[in-house]
Formats: C-alpha cells, sequence, structure tokens
C-alpha cells in the first residue's frame, strides 16, 4: 500500500478543513483528488507529504507513518505544490543539481542529466528559471519532484494556467511517470482526469463523498440513461417521443438522436425502429462526463 489515510481531521482553529477521511491507494495507481476550492485537496496533500501536521488519524506512506517517521516518509515521496517554489535566479541545471545534493545523492551530474532528458529540458538547461515559460517551469518542478527517484509522487494543480499544447506535453509525462510509481494528482481540468487517471477521490467540505475508477463513477447513480441512435433514413420527433419508456428524445442532425429514459432504453428503441421500418445504423449508451459527475457529488449542478 503507497498511501493509507484513516480517519484523519485537520482543524484550524474551530474549522475543520478534513472531516474523518479515510482512503487508500495501492503501488502503481495514477489517482485523481477533486474537489471544489476550499475542499481540504491540498491540506491533505501538505499532510501526506509532512508540510503540515494532522491534528488526528493516521496518515502513511508507503508503510511509514508521516508523524513518526517524518523523515523517512520525506524520502519516498515528491511533491510539487500548486504554487511552484522554484529559485527563479537559478540556471536549470545549477537547480536540479542543487536539489540533487539536499538528497546527497551520489553521480548526482548524471542524474540531473536524466531528469532534463526525461521532462524535456535540454534546450533551456542552460537558462535562468526565471526566463522561462511557465509550461518548462512546471517541468522543472517535476523533475525536482522525481529527482530523487521517490515510489509516491504527489502533484498539486501541476497544468494550471498551461498551453494545450502544454497540457499534451504534461500529461503525457505524468502517464509515462505513472509507468512505474504511484501518483496522486489534484486538478479542476476534468478531461485531464478522465485522460490519465485510473481512479478519483472526490472530496466537498473535508469529506469524502466518492472513491471509484474512473470509468464506473461516470455509470454510478445513472437517473436516466442517455442513449445516441443514427437512424438510416428521416423520421419524426413525434414519432420518437411516443414511445413508451422514454423520457425525453432531441435529435442531434439529420437522421442523429439522443434519447433518455429509465433502464436499458435500447431494446425498446429497436422495437420501435422494427416494427417502423427503421434501420439503426449506430446506438451507443452515452457515459456521463466527468464534468457532470463533479458537479453532481459536489452540489454544483
Amino acid at each position: 500500500m503507497s498511501i493509507e489515510v484513516k480517519n484523519t481531521f485537520k482543524y484550524y482553529g474551530e474549522q475543520a478543513a478534513l472531516n474523518d477521511v479515510s482512503f487508500k491507494i495501492n503501488s502503481g495507481e495514477i489517482v485523481g483528488f477533486l474537489g471544489p476550492n476550499g475542499a481540504g485537496k491540498s491540506t491533505m496533500m501538505k499532510i501526506i507529504t509532512c508540510f503540515i501536521p494532522k491534528s488526528s488519524g493516521t496518515v502513511k506512506v508507503c508503510g511509514l507513518d508521516v508523524d513518526e517517521e517524518s523523515i523517512e516518509v520525506r524520502k519516498k515521496v515528491g511533491y510539487l505544490p500548486e504554487l511552484n517554489p522554484l529559485y527563479l535566479d537559478m540556471y536549470v541545471r545549477e537547480y536540479l543539481e542543487f536539489v540533487a545534493g539536499i538528497y546527497k545523492m551520489k553521480g548526482k551530474k548524471a542524474r540531473v542529466q536524466e531528469m532534463i532528458e526525461l521532462v524535456g529540458l535540454q534546450k533551456e538547461q542552460s537558462k535562468k528559471i526565471g526566463a522561462l515559460s511557465k509550461g518548462y517551469r512546471q517541468r522543472v518542478g517535476l523533475a525536482q519532484a522525481i529527482i530523487h527517484d521517490p515510489e509516491v509522487l504527489i502533484l498539486d494543480e501541476p497544468t494550471s494556467g498551461l498551453d494545450p499544447n502544454q497540457l499534451v506535453d504534461i500529461r503525457e509525462l505524468i502517464l509515462n511517470i505513472g509507468k512505474t510509481k504511484t501518483v496522486m494528482l489534484s486538478t479542476h481540468i476534468m478531461q485531464e482526469v478522465e485522460a490519465i487517471c485510473d481512479r478519483v477521490i472526490i472530496i466537498k467540505e473535508g469529506q469524502i463523498v466518492a472513491d471509484e475508477k474512473a470509468q464506473s463513477i461516470q455509470q454510478k447513480n445513472v437517473k436516466l440513461q442517455t442513449v445516441f441512435v443514427e437512424f438510416d433514413q428521416e423520421t419524426s420527433r413525434n414519432s420518437l417521443s411516443s414511445i413508451k419508456g422514454i423520457k425525453s428524445v432531441k435529435r442531434i442532425e439529420g437522421n442523429q438522436w439522443l434519447f433518455a429514459g429509465e433502464g436499458d432504453i435500447r431494446s425498446i428503441i429497436a422495437k420501435h425502429a422494427q416494427q417502423n421500418n427503421l434501420l439503426v445504423l449506430t446506438m451507443a449508451v452515452k457515459s456521463k462526463s466527468m464534468e457532470e459527475v463533479f458537479k453532481e457529488l459536489t452540489g454544483n449542478g
């Protein structure tokens, strides 16, 4: 077990930032840790990485207690905070060698070169960090987070403020890193979760409201099934709306329609098509988007 959180509370004065939070993350998982602003995401990540203490409960990383074995936990964890803490007056290579020195790494020059190549900083390695774009600064932040080869990587908003091309690059980098490490990342970009996360944990007002596989959470608590259908010929909306069990019908374009109804409505649509000499060219159940799931579970939609 890479991360184990059990009955954890964190209070700021009388306010509970975390309220009885429990979850486990297995080795090799990429887990999206989601929630609205102020939900407790960054607080939980700071506790896991030993930046702040919890008020009560148990938090372990690779079997090590974050309170009793803090130094050993830090050796196991790589952390990229939301506000990337870089020394802007240092050169890229100089900064990474400085970080490697903090970890007292042997062969640090070779390791720094390996990190520069891994995160794509070859052309920028001789620049001052302050002269880099935000995308390249994020690459430097990722490089410092993984330079000591940690087993667990904690990323807080790693793609915030990046342009579309930078987003793709950083996502691919996280996916590659996730092949050999446990990754826990916080983000507000739902497409990012769908693209790279194996599992999703959603927190609201300091409490876990969902903990599911990324695909299954989009199928859970679906009140109405939505089905996309394309027929071979024109038909009327009134005719389709008359199908018993169909709650709504919307034309997409041409002979393409979107149906909604309770339960599995595919069979009644197929039966109607057969009775009216319609050929079904395409039929597909549409899942909720991660954004829709997020809005439902956090009470904003």
